[in-house]
């Protein structure tokens, strides 16, 4: 899927607030047009990205795809998933976020279509492969091995219990790491066995349990986070997650962050951070 450059962004993001500090370089045309500038990162680096609802649900468990629904299928949102994946070596995601997505495949394309062939040429420019490797982290190795992005290839960090679990059912185009941890993988770990793997600019784009741990663990550097108009709403019973799960971070952790820039679609908000975790004695 390479998609036509010719029907992007017909309302291009407006650039509310950039910091000063912010890393630009060069991107190819017409992606600096809609995005409202440049964008690099320096590396190594690990960005995640979500999409939030106004009042903080960024999933809605037992619906497929329901980040489409909490982003109200905003194309700017799914542009900056594009324009992410499409600098990212390595996609990192939970077996959560596999599950809740059946049919997709994490590339800079999927996202974005009509930025098929400026993303291609962004890769092409940086040196890398058509498209970034898919990392799936799975404690109890109860995933789905017909999933398309599985079978496209990926690497899958478990532990041992997992890798029992999942025996010789991965295709070949597959590669299995194990990892310390028991019933959840260790997040240093994985992160570590990526950066063995040559990957310098890790996207997670993982659920809140996966971002809390790598929170927890003080291994994210950045946070792309697109706030929706859209209300979701809660009910004691309904176990909507927030942003972060599974991890108190205050007070043994200060996870701090700095505005780097703001853009606004229509009435989305698209809000960069660099973050700052410093983890106390506990």
């Amino acid at each position: 899927m390479t998609g036509s450059d010719a029907s992007g962004l017909a309302e291009p993001l407006q650039v509310l607030y950039e910091a000063d500090n912010v890393t630009n370089g060069m991107l190819p045309e017409p992606l600096p047009s809609w995005y409202g500038g440049s964008l690099r990162f320096p590396t190594p680096r690990l960005v995640a990205n979500f999409v939030s609802s106004l009042d903080g649900v960024v999933a809605l468990p037992g619906l497929t795809q329901s980040n489409k629904l909490i982003s109200a299928g905003n194309e700017a949102d799914r542009f900056v998933m594009g324009l992410l994946r499409a600098f990212a070596d390595v996609v990192l995601i939970g077996s959560g976020t596999l599950r809740g997505s059946p049919t997709t495949v994490w590339t800079a394309p999927h996202a974005y279509p009509p930025g098929g062939q400026a993303f291609g040429k962004l890769r092409q420019r940086q040196g890398q492969p058509a498209a970034p490797e898919l990392a799936i982290m799975t404690g109890s190795g109860a995933i789905d091995v017909h999933h398309p992005g599985i079978q496209a290839g990926s690497v899958v960090l478990t532990t041992r219990q997992g890798a029992s679990a999942l025996g010789d059912r991965l295709p070949a185009s597959c590669d299995l790491v194990v990892l310390p941890g028991t019933a959840q993988v260790d997040p240093t770990a994985a992160v570590n066995a990526l950066t063995a793997r040559g990957h310098q600019l890790i996207l997670s784009e993982a659920g809140p349990t996966v971002f809390g741990a790598l929170l927890d663990a003080g291994l994210v550097d950045e946070l792309f986070y697109t706030l929706s108009p859209r209300l979701a709403g809660r009910s004691p019973r309904s176990l909507r997650p927030g942003l972060v799960e599974g991890a108190e971070l205050l007070p043994a952790v200060r996870c701090d962050s700095r505005l780097a820039s703001v853009r606004r679609h229509r009435d989305h908000l698209l809000l960069r951070y660099i973050l700052d975790a410093e983890t106390e004695a506990r």
